[in-house]
């Protein structure tokens, strides 16, 4: 047997080497080297975050200002965009006709006047005559009604005089209050006939800004202090600065809105510098409180057709998927509705690399810390 075995080792020397050095080769392989992944608990804590509506912007008062008589533009006194005062003259239209109308009439009151005075005398006449029994008491009756006819002149001549004296006053157009003029359509010259717009007239020095809440988010604002009246709320402009002043939510709308399940807020803001316009647009920012919420990083997360997984790893380390329901997002974070248990153990991150079954290598961390590394 062993001269077969020595025979076998000189005949096939190579043959033996390899084996031999494949052998070696394959005793002295080390195993892989497994990523270790870093696990965390769900974290309750109790937070503030901020919810922003979409809002509309109004003038405390805005009016549109328009002819109430027909004529020619005659005068502009103010330019597009300036301050005006409350009762300073804005526009003058033609008033020629308007004061030959009034001179008409006076003149028909003075007449009216003057007849109503002589019916007055032919009925005291009358009465003379009735009392000496050279008349009919019919006669008397007749004069009264002279009388009576002449003064119902007399209030109608009144009446046209002051109906004339009021138009010839609206020819001139005043500012019912003060504030900002914008803009002037028709120019000098231009014919303008009754309820033709002439300008707007807005008093920014207050604002309104209107937002629309869900019945939700209603009730958690109205129980918070008891009424959601008198609520601070902050502005976002348009180019996404902070309005400076902070508003109040004066009042509620008394009824949601059948087709979108809103109800419209109204809140007030101060706007000393007139920076806000009527009609320009913007976002309330309004505070919200949340109690025991339960949360967990964005990064733990991942999306597979709209719905959110993490992955949850159990005491023999394999990680398997499982589906969650976000209540909210804030910053980096979501607060879970439903899924999780604050003791169960989600990776971290880097789950792009694993499967659902898999089997890792872990270490649980403390979430608060990591939260508050990030945050710097």
């Amino acid at each position: 047997m062993v001269k077969n075995v020595l025979s076998c080792i000189n005949k096939y020397p190579f043959v033996i080497l390899l084996f031999l050095l494949t052998a070696c080769n394959s005793a002295e392989k080390q195993p892989e080297n497994l990523v270790e992944y870093q696990l965390v608990n769900p974290l309750i804590i109790d937070t503030v975050y901020v919810n922003e509506y979409v809002a509309d912007i109004h003038s405390l008062q805005n009016v549109e200002i328009r002819a109430r008589v027909k004529g020619y533009l005659e005068a502009i006194y103010v330019d597009e965009g300036k301050h005006v005062k409350a009762g300073q003259k804005l526009f003058s239209i033609s008033c020629n006709r308007y004061k030959e109308e009034l001179l008409k009439a006076k003149a028909f009151l003075k007449s009216a006047i003057a007849e109503a005075k002589s019916s007055e005398l032919e009925l005291k006449n009358i009465r003379l005559l009735v009392d000496k029994n050279v008349v009919s008491i019919g006669k008397l009756e007749i004069g009264q009604s002279n009388l009576d006819a002449a003064n119902a002149r007399v209030e109608v001549a009144k009446s046209n005089e002051s109906s004339a004296v009021l138009n010839l006053s609206l020819t001139d157009i005043r500012a019912p209050f003060d504030g900002i003029i914008n803009r002037i359509p028709n120019k000098t010259g231009s014919l303008i006939n009754e309820e033709t717009l002439l300008t707007t007239l807005s008093n920014n020095k207050e604002v309104f800004a209107y937002f629309n809440v869900s019945e939700r988010e209603y009730l958690d604002i109205a129980s918070k202090k008891g009424a959601a009246q008198k609520t601070e709320v902050s502005l976002v402009l348009a180019n996404n600065t902070i309005y400076p002043i902070k508003g109040t939510i004066e009042t509620v709308e008394g009824e949601f809105d059948k087709t979108t399940g809103n109800i419209a807020f109204r809140a007030r803001f101060s706007n000393p510098d007139e920076l806000l316009k009527n009609g320009s647009s913007g976002k309330i920012q309004l505070k919200a409180e949340l109690k025991n919420a339960l949360i967990i990083p964005q990064k733990s997360t991942f999306e597979i057709q709209d719905k959110i997984y993490v992955f949850v790893v159990d005491k023999n380390n394999i990680a398997q998927m499982r589906l969650v329901k976000p209540r909210l997002r804030l910053r980096f974070l979501y607060v879970i509705a439903s899924g999780l248990k604050p003791d169960d153990r989600i990776v971290y991150e880097g789950i792009q690399q694993i499967k659902d079954g898999d089997k890792i290598i872990s270490e649980l961390v403390l979430l608060r810390d990591k939260i508050a590394a990030e945050s710097k």
